[in-house]
């Protein structure tokens, strides 16, 4: 038994998952946008909800944001707000009862700074982690004819994560920017950008995104 399982730890994951079919590219297509989830000051302060390589990442996303502004891709935020009687309490406010402290105008809850909206950027408010349950980002992303989705946003194991996984089952392609998504924790971290690029998403940072988007467009 020992031996069985040392072999399955040696064995490399990727090809375990290539074996079994998981992992295919989805590749750039049609109108593309860009979704931001809950960079909000709460996740960014370590005090609260953040930690990890968060701050980073909210720093990488604001390249991606000034790209996107600049090339006019349509771009959504999501923030956590909870009434401010607690009476749209959810499982998941149960679950992790903190996330009720973000209420409309609480400054934890409030998106930070560096990426505040511009006019005609939507604003979704939610009480879940999806980003797409319950709110109207996938008509809003529908109407403007988006296919290829790019998600920044905090945390990876959690509301990025639960949004992918609601972007393609509403038919969208994913692109979770690995250096613009992150994680109070580095090993959920990483675990869930392997997990969602073998079965949700394509995994790559902007830069690569980027070089991608331009060699499409020279050979066009």
């Amino acid at each position: 038994m020992n031996g069985q399982t040392t072999m399955l730890k040696v064995e490399d994951k990727e090809q375990v998952y290539r074996r079994q079919g998981f992992g295919e590219r989805l590749g750039i297509k049609g109108n593309i946008g860009l979704v931001i989830v809950d960079f909000v000051n709460g996740f960014a302060d370590p005090a609260v909800f953040g930690g990890g390589n968060i701050a980073e990442a909210i720093t990488a996303t604001t390249v991606v944001l000034a790209e996107a502004r600049k090339r006019g891709w349509p771009v959504a935020h999501s923030r956590i707000v909870y009434a401010d009687d607690g009476s749209d309490a959810t499982v998941f406010s149960t679950k992790v009862p903190g996330m009720q402290t973000l209420k409309e105008d609480a400054a934890i809850s409030a998106i930070v700074p560096e990426l505040t909206p511009a006019p005609g950027e939507l604003v979704v408010r939610k009480t879940v982690p999806s980003a797409f349950f319950g709110t109207g980002l996938a008509p809003w992303l529908a109407q403007r004819s988006i296919n290829t989705l790019l998600v920044a946003g905090a945390t990876t194991s959690g509301c990025v994560r639960a949004s992918v996984v609601d972007a393609m089952s509403n038919g969208f392609r994913p692109v979770v920017l690995s250096d613009c998504v992150g994680d109070r924790a580095l090993a959920p971290h990483e675990a869930n950008l392997f997990d969602m690029g073998q079965k949700y998403a394509d995994v790559r940072s902007f830069a690569d995104f980027i070089a991608e988007l331009q060699a499409m467009q020279i050979s066009a």
